[in-house]
C-alpha cells in the first residue's frame, strides 16, 4: 500500500508537470490561440473516444439532462483556454500561468457563495495577499497589463469549470466527463469559426514542428494527463492533490526560463508578485 502512494505520488508531479509544459507549448506553437485549441480539444477528444471504444463502451451513453450540463462543461474550458493561450500569446508564459495561481483563492470564496456556505475570515485574509500580489504584478508589469488581465479570467473560468465538474463527477464516469466537454468545445469553437470564416482548409496546412507540438499537447499533456490524474486519487488525498497542483505555475515558470531564456526574465516585483500569491495558496487549507 505504501509503495502504491509513493507511485501514485511521483505519477502526480509528472502529471503536473507536463500541465505545466502545457504553456510551453502554447508559446511554441505559431497558431492562434482559437485555432490552438480547437486543435487541442479535437485531437484530445479524440484520443479518448479510441480508449474508451477498446475499454468501455458503456462510458458513452449518457441521458439527455447530462448532455446540457457537459455542453456547459465544454464552452466554459473552452473559454478558459482561449483566455489562457491568448494571454500567452500577447504577454509570456510566467505572466500567463502565475495568473491560474490565483484560482485556488477564487475557488474559496466562490464556492462557499454557490453552496451558500460561510465564507471563512481566514480565507478572505489570504485573498487580500493574493489581491496585494496581482497587483504588484500589475504595477510591475504594466507594459503587459492585458496578459495579466487575461490571465485573471482564465483563471476564474476555470474555477467556475472545476466547480461545475465537482457537481458532476458524483454522478458520470471521469472519462465520459471528459470526452463530452471536450466534443462541446470542438463543436462550439467550429460554429464560432464557421460565421466568422476563421474555418477554412489552410488551417489543416500545419508546419511540421506544429503538428508535433499539437500531438503532445492533444496527446500527453491533455488525454493522458486527465487520465492519470483521475486513477493516481486512488492512492492520494484530494487535499494533496490540490496543493501539488499549484507547483504547476512554478514547473512553468522554470521550464519557460530555461527554454526562453532572456524573453522570459521580468523584473524582480514580477517574482514577489507571485511569491505573495503562492504563498496564500500554500495557506489555503480548505
Amino acid at each position: 500500500m505504501q509503495k502504491d502512494k509513493i507511485k501514485g505520488f511521483l505519477t502526480l508531479h509528472f502529471v503536473i508537470f507536463l500541465w505545466g509544459f502545457t504553456s510551453i507549448l502554447g508559446a511554441l506553437i505559431s497558431l492562434d490561440s482559437i485555432s490552438l485549441v480547437w486543435y487541442r480539444m479535437l485531437l484530445a477528444s479524440f484520443f479518448i473516444y479510441i480508449y474508451l471504444r477498446f475499454n468501455s463502451r458503456k462510458i458513452l451513453f449518457i441521458d439527455a439532462k447530462g448532455l446540457i450540463y457537459f455542453f456547459l462543461g465544454g464552452l466554459l474550458i473552452t473559454i478558459h483556454w482561449l483566455l489562457f493561450f491568448y494571454s500567452i500569446k500577447i504577454s509570456s508564459v510566467s505572466i500567463a500561468v502565475s495568473m491560474l495561481s490565483t484560482g485556488a483563492i477564487m475557488a474559496s470564496i466562490i464556492e462557499p457563495i454557490i453552496n451558500k456556505k460561510k465564507i471563512l475570515f481566514y480565507q478572505i485574509i489570504l485573498g487580500i495577499i493574493a489581491s496585494s500580489g496581482v497587483l504588484v504584478i500589475f504595477y510591475s508589469e504594466g507594459n503587459s497589463f492585458n496578459g495579466v488581465l487575461f490571465g485573471l479570467l482564465a483563471a476564474f473560468f476555470s474555477v467556475l469549470f472545476a466547480l461545475l465538474n465537482s457537481k458532476l463527477i458524483k454522478r458520470y464516469n471521469p472519462y465520459t466527463i471528459s470526452f463530452y466537454e471536450l466534443l462541446s468545445g470542438v463543436i462550439v469553437l467550429t460554429f464560432w469559426m464557421l460565421i466568422t470564416d476563421k474555418l477554412s482548409f489552410e488551417l489543416l496546412s500545419l508546419n511540421y514542428l506544429d503538428a508535433i507540438w499539437l500531438f503532445i499537447l492533444s496527446s500527453i499533456c491533455t488525454a493522458y494527463a486527465f487520465t492519470y490524474s483521475i486513477k493516481i486519487m486512488k492512492h492520494i488525498s484530494p487535499y494533496t492533490l490540490m496543493i501539488s497542483l499549484n507547483l504547476e505555475p512554478i514547473y512553468a515558470i522554470i521550464l519557460s526560463l530555461i527554454i526562453f531564456k532572456e524573453k522570459e526574465l521580468l523584473s524582480a516585483n514580477f517574482y514577489i508578485g507571485v511569491s505573495l500569491i503562492l504563498f496564500s495558496v500554500f495557506l489555503n487549507k480548505k
